[in-house]
């Protein structure tokens, strides 16, 4: 299956038993792939700046149904133009976190090669709203 779905660097950077760089192949490169993508702001690579996901920009933001709906798009257009091995089949929002500043994200995806279907769980930190007095 490495031969179909490719293979590449694992992240985070390691090596293997022998010493040599750590690689990693199949759907767990496709899913350190997603995690790198997710956890990248557009600019934050001086390289490749367009590379990364919108969803940093809603980190101040209050979360409601629109912010939901602003990170799912951003999700998809990410998924959809950096990780061309998955179609995204839906994506879930656990709000019962965000009062700590987390929202879990569930994205569900097929590996477009295999027509398999898995889930990612991505937690995305938030920075609370203040209490005002």
């Amino acid at each position: 299956m490495a031969d179909i779905l490719g293979s590449g660097l694992a992240f985070p950077l390691g090596t293997d038993p022998r010493g040599a760089i750590a690689l990693t192949s199949g759907r767990e490169d496709i899913e350190q792939a997603m995690k790198v993508i997710l956890g990248t702001a557009p600019g934050e690579r001086p390289m490749r700046p367009e590379f990364g996901c919108d969803i940093h920009d809603f980190v101040f933001d209050a979360i409601d149904a629109a912010t939901v709906g602003r990170i799912e798009t951003a999700i998809r257009a990410a998924a959809v133009r950096w990780e061309p091995r998955i179609d995204v089949t839906g994506i879930d929002f656990d709000l019962s976190r965000v009062d700590e500043g987390a929202l879990v994200i569930t994205i569900g995806y097929r590996i477009r090669a295999t027509n398999a279907s898995h889930n990612l769980v991505y937690p995305f930190y938030l920075i609370p709203a203040e209490e005002t007095a």
